[in-house]
């Protein structure tokens, strides 16, 4: 049971990464690959933090911001530079490696003497039960900061940018200041991910970030499935569908090293699970031709 609850705590840690590739792709239409740099980059600006002894409620927003400029930037050099986004994207991941391992200075960095947010609240007796109470209540705060973010009048300009730029711009809508900031706030969401990551496995790798865009990428095709199955218009279902899509993937894999697949080919069989779920709405779109 420890083991299905593992699977269902590492979904909710990756939430950010699909709710920020739910923004990046689904809403602007951006193939963003900056994910894989600005989750590692949450990670390290996290432990560097922690092993500095700072508080929590400076580290959270130092995450934030360092995640937002990562997407930022990327914004700017598609938009600025009219570089193509996933050009953009790759260029930008690709310098975070180096910064990253700039910043941390090692390859590795553990975390496992130093209070963290996991083991500084103390809601139940049992640590694993702390820590889903903790990343549920979590998860649900910034489940409902995107929710009504996307309700307003600059979330509704944001998903009207992706739907149709040529009418959001003829509307006096500045289309490139849109893709930066939803680029900003996808990838601040990411480093999200590293954040809560690094502190409940207890250590911070420069390579985390390696196949994290894989992992969003899985969770938002769950939801998108789901949310074409159903003719879901709703955001808020959407959201939720979002994160259960993240808890999905986890617990697929789960189930895949439960049966005895070699650990060795994880990777592998997440790349098939992500082909088939994209495969599946094509299949059943053929079979109704």
């Amino acid at each position: 049971m420890d083991f299905y609850l593992t699977a269902i705590l590492q979904g909710l840690c990756f939430s950010g990464i699909a709710f920020g590739i739910y923004i990046s792709m689904k809403i602007f239409n951006i193939p963003d690959i900056t994910t894989d740099g600005s989750y590692t980059l949450g990670g390290v600006v996290t432990a560097i933090l922690l092993t500095n002894h700072l508080p929590s409620y400076l580290i959270l927003p130092a995450v934030i911001i360092a995640g937002a400029l990562a997407g930022a930037l990327t914004g700017l050099i598609h938009t600025k530079l009219k570089i193509n986004a996933l050009l953009a994207g790759i260029l930008v991941m690709t310098a975070l490696y180096s910064v990253n391992l700039s910043i941390m200075r090692t390859s590795n960095l553990p975390l496992n003497s130093i209070p963290t947010l996991f083991n500084i609240l103390s809601i139940c007796s049992d640590p694993n039960q702390n820590t889903f109470c903790i990343l549920f209540v979590f998860v649900i705060i910034i489940t409902v900061i995107i929710g009504f973010l996307l309700k307003t009048d600059f979330g509704i300009a944001m998903r009207a940018t992706g739907n149709s730029e040529s009418m959001i711009r003829s509307l006096g809508v500045n289309t490139d200041r849109m893709k930066i900031t939803g680029l900003a706030l996808a990838n601040a969401l990411t480093a999200l991910s590293g954040y809560l990551i690094s502190q409940y496995q207890g250590f911070t790798d420069i390579n985390m970030g390696i196949g994290a865009v894989i992992i969003g990428l899985g969770s938002v095709i769950i939801a998108e499935t789901l949310i074409n199955w159903f003719r879901i218009t709703s955001v808020w279902i959407s959201l939720i569908l979002v994160l259960l899509g993240a808890i999905i993937f986890q617990l697929v894999l789960a189930v895949t090293l439960d049966i005895g697949v070699d650990a060795n080919l994880l990777k592998l069989v997440t790349a098939v699970f992500v082909l088939l779920i994209v495969s599946l709405p094509r299949l059943n779109f053929r079979n109704a031709k």
